[in-house]
């Protein structure tokens, strides 16, 4: 199964519920503190319910929601390429669909509510009988539905299966399902199994933060071996074997003790009598310090904790994709997440740009999802638009779009990393100039605007002509032609003001072209 999109309400800065699409790689833009990784850290608290990196607690709940008397959270996950088959009655196979578990848009959709950001309360939202003759057949049990097959007189293959029962009575009164979404408590009750089931075809989620320490003293920054050994140690197998050592030394240790005492006594028992061998416990025991001086050594026998810390992130961001690729292995899960944030940090360019690309190629494996956040404008160019997720906010609400062509009617990066980090680059400027002037409309867009001097040098590269334009122009002569020396360069004020100016144009412009 895939994320097809996710809603979330009353969760941090996300007081009105706001939904998110959700693509094979997808990768949330917007400025620092604006909710990108607030993202991230609900889908951790959705799909690993407080034993992965994040734990739900009470200041998570929207203040303005609190102070409204508002206290619930609500996350929803809704799912596609569902499983043909799926069992939620003993062994029995049956389907999603057969089962009207799927919403509207034919998508398992599962909401998870807290209440006060307590225990889940767990719904599928689905699109379901509830015609008074055939609603609440999930909740009913074996003898209740072969009740209501005897006394309508249904046809019926199979007495012994419940899945077959349901689909005969709803197929009886197929006329009169009365189908509407509601939500479908999974987690209580009779329906409790349903949820059991459920769960175990769910992706597996892992979230890499972006503030995990980078310390020198952080054992798992400084060789990810030191981590691989700590989960290598929790193995139950290992820890069985461990416990076995333990305590055939314990007992060895006992008897020398025993039997070194016992000559003691022989020679002053007053002394034998004042001593007891003291043996630390199993429990006790720190076999991490045995395998403390496990380390990767990169050229020259130089280990990893003395490399740069963008070398070190990078082995551990590996690192963390190859521990949770194992998990999905190991727990026979079909599909896995990726989640990400801020790749890119510590990264030179060129890291980030192959970085990205792994991403990519990851996510165009079967069955697998990758979702990132960042601050970079060079991650951001070698996306494309389908990836990409702007979060914007103003005093009412926040809004998570789908990147378009905002300010330009075609396809801008420059025009992302404008509206997500303010981003004001040459390139930007040319864009946008460029765009003015292919529309034919650089002489309305000069119009009234000031004018300063320009030292234009002539073909012969002597001659100086003053020429008085536009401050846009002004730049654009200064970007395309950084031989002329003989004027003052321009400050990013001007750039920023000029972009500005062209942006304003623009938007005027289109407005009135839609409007006609």
């Amino acid at each position: 199964m895939k994320i097809k999109s996710v809603k979330i309400r009353n969760f941090r800065s996300y007081k009105n519920e706001v939904i998110i699409e959700f693509g094979d790689l997808t990768a949330f833009v917007g400025k620092n503190d604006i909710g990108k990784s607030t993202v991230l850290e609900a889908l951790d608290i959705f799909f690993n319910g407080g034993k992965g990196v994040i734990k739900i607690d009470k200041d998570d709940i929207n203040k303005q929601a609190l102070a409204g008397g508002d206290t619930e959270i609500v996350i929803s996950v809704c799912f596609e390429e569902l499983p043909s088959s799926i069992v939620i009655d003993s062994t029995n196979q049956t389907t999603l669909q057969d089962e009207y578990l799927l919403n509207s848009n034919n998508q398992l959709e599962i909401v998870k509510k807290y209440p006060n950001s307590g225990k889940e309360k767990v719904y599928v939202k689905a699109n379901h009988p509830t015609g008074s003759s055939c609603r609440d057949l999930l909740l009913k049990k074996n003898s209740d539905l072969q009740q209501i097959i005897r006394d309508n007189r249904i046809a019926c293959s199979n007495h012994a299966i419940n899945a077959v029962m349901r689909t005969s009575i709803w197929q009886h009164y197929i006329s009169d399902l009365q189908l509407s979404e509601i939500e479908i408590d999974v987690a209580n009750g009779d329906t409790k199994s349903i949820w059991d089931k459920l769960q175990t075809y769910l992706p597996l989620y892992s979230l890499f933060q972006s503030d995990r320490k980078n310390s020198d003293g952080d054992d798992e920054v400084q060789d990810p071996l030191k981590e691989a050994v700590k989960q290598i140690l929790n193995d139950a197998n290992l820890k069985t074997k461990f416990n076995e050592i333990a305590a055939d030394v314990k007992s060895k240790l006992q008897d020398v003790a025993t039997r070194t005492l016992a000559k003691i006594q022989e020679m002053n028992p007053e002394i034998a009598n004042s001593l007891n061998p003291v043996i630390p416990a199993t429990e006790n025991l720190k076999w991490l310090d045995v395998f403390k001086n496990v380390s990767i050594y990169g050229d020259e026998n130089i280990p990893i904790n003395k490399r740069g810390s963008g070398v070190k992130r990078l082995i551990l961001l590996n690192f963390f994709r190859a521990e949770a690729e194992k998990r999905r292995l190991q727990e026979n899960i079909t599909s896995i997440i990726y989640a990400i944030e801020e790749p890119e940090t510590s990264q030179h360019t060129d890291h980030q740009k192959k970085l990205i690309k792994a991403f990519l190629d990851l996510s165009n494996a079967e069955n697998t999802q990758v979702i990132i956040t960042t601050h970079s404008a060079a991650l951001v160019k070698e996306m494309e638009f389908q990836h990409l997720r702007l979060i914007r906010s103003d005093n009412s609400a926040k809004t998570i779009d789908n990147v378009m062509p905002n300010c330009l009617p075609y396809p801008s990066l420059n025009e992302v990393n404008f509206l997500a980090f303010s981003e004001i680059t040459e390139e930007y400027h040319n864009e946008l100039y460029g765009y003015i002037e292919l529309e034919g409309e650089m002489t309305n867009y000069r119009n009234g605007k000031a004018t300063m001097p320009y030292n234009k040098i002539r073909k012969d590269g002597v001659t100086i002509v003053i020429e008085n334009i536009v401050l846009t122009d002004y730049i654009r002569h200064q970007i395309h032609h950084p031989e002329n020396q003989n004027n003052t360069r321009y400050t990013f004020q001007q750039l920023s003001d000029s972009v500005s100016l062209m942006r304003h144009f623009i938007q005027t412009l289109t407005a009135w072209t839609a409007s006609h």
